[in-house]
This record gives structure tokens, sequence and C-alpha cells, in this order.
């Protein structure tokens, strides 16, 4: 009898939960204040140093591939040394896993755009992508000029979990720079969280995130969550709105044994 009043809880908080999911909306988790204070940035163009591996050169995408299918060769537009999203061919990925890293990367806005909110450039750099679609851990990319949307889901947040320190965006047609300072988390034999991943971001040379500390991979709806992986890929998205396409150039790595 107390076996099937503790199997009957069991099942009745399962369908609670899930009911409760089912109710979850994007909104949910949106952070509107209070709104990062703008900084005029100063210039940054660091090139990548002796031990670096070099992701994007400006001519070639041979260390990337396909997010939803990793044996095709990345299918986004190479062209005056700049890597512009095809979104539709969708995300892409590097070939090679990571663990603890030091990531340069830059990005530019189109000047003509001309949406607002979450539409206005909207990509991401996963900082180690977990699984297809948008799986991973978020380093928004998006014009945060002067375009208002919730600040947990700006320029230099990690999407949906943190606010970045400051708003040191440029104007759209403007190059930008992130320089990520990356720790991997770690899991228990039994899947359980060992020690949560970290990151420090630098947004045009100004510090936006200052090592904390993720709840879990990004969650678009809901709550963030751990599940066990190890050394994963980095991957550049190409999101799915009516958004004018977003460059990157200049992505180097440095591994931090």
């Amino acid at each position: 009898m107390a076996f099937k009043i503790i199997m009957t809880a069991l099942l009745a908080g399962s369908f609670f939960m899930v009911q409760a999911q089912q109710k979850a909306k994007p909104e949910d988790t949106e952070v509107w204040e209070p709104v990062p204070e703008k900084v005029e940035p100063g210039e940054v163009h660091i090139e990548a140093p002796s031990d670096a591996l070099i992701l994007f050169d400006g001519k070639s995408l041979d260390e990337w591939v396909m997010t939803q299918d990793r044996s095709k060769p990345a299918q986004w537009t190479v062209s005056n040394g700049v890597l512009t999203v095809n979104k539709e061919t969708g995300n892409i990925e590097t070939k090679r896993a990571f663990g603890d890293y030091q990531l340069h990367i830059e990005w530019l806005i189109p000047e003509n755009i001309n949406l607002e909110g979450q539409s206005r450039g909207n990509s991401g750099v996963f900082l180690a992508s977990t699984g297809k679609g948008d799986a991973g851990y978020e380093l928004q990319v998006l014009d945060s000029y002067n375009n208002k949307t919730y600040v947990n889901g700006m320029a230099g947040s990690i999407y949906k979990q943190f606010v970045p320190l400051a708003n040191p965006s440029r104007k759209p047609g403007e190059w930008q720079s992130y320089d990520v300072f990356w720790k991997s988390p770690t899991f228990n034999t039994d899947g359980s969280v060992k020690t949560p991943a970290r990151v420090t971001v630098m947004f045009n040379g100004v510090l936006v995130q200052n090592n904390v500390e993720l709840k879990g991979p990004t969650q678009y709806i809901g709550e963030p969550s751990y599940k066990k992986h190890g050394p994963a890929p980095i991957k550049l998205q190409a999101h799915g709105d009516k958004s004018v396409p977003i460059s990157f150039r200049n992505i180097w790595i440095r591994e931090v044994k």
C-alpha cells in the first residue's frame, strides 16, 4: 500500500510539473530593469597571438561545420575577409571541441537595419554547443546602441541569465568585439554538477560579465539546468527572424590547459 501511495504521489508531481512547463511563456524570464549604463567604448582590435588557433582568417571556413549535420561543411558566405550569416542554411559550429579557453570574435550589425527589439540584428555566440538548434550557453549578439529590449537579452548578456554590467555598444555599421574567458563546467560520474560554468566577457574593451557562474545552458522558456557534457564546439547562430544578416571577422581561440 505504501508503495502505491508513493508512486501515485510521484506521478501526480510529474503531471503538475509538465503542466507548469506547458504554461510557461518566454516573457516569464525577461528582465527589463535596471537598464545598464551607456559607455562610449575605445578602439579595440586584437590580433591573434602566436599560440592561438585561427577559427576564421577571412578566407576559409575549414574550421567550421553545419550544426544540424556536422558531416557538412559550413555554408555561410565569405567575402572580402568577412563571414556573413546565411539564414537559409542554419547555425554553424567549430569542428573542434573545447574545454576552457580565451576567445576573440568581432561582429557587425549592418547600418541599414530598421527593426526593433529582438529583431534588430539578432545572433549569438554559443560558448559551448551542447546539441542541435540553439542548445548551449549563449552570449547574445544584438544591436543595443539605441534599441529597447529586455536587458538580459541585450548585447553582452548571457541570454536570459545575466544582464551586462554596462552598454558599450557601437552604432550599426561599426565593428564590435567580444573577448571571452570561458571556464567549462565539470560533472560528477552520476551527472550532477561538480563545478558550474563560469565566464568573463569584455565587450568593446569594457567588462560586461565578471566571472559569473552560469545556471546552465540557455533556455528561451523556463529556467536553465545542467545536463552532463564534456568539451564542446563553439557555435554561431543564424537567428530565424527578419533581421538583416550579421557579419563576423577575426575569430581566434587560445585553449587554457
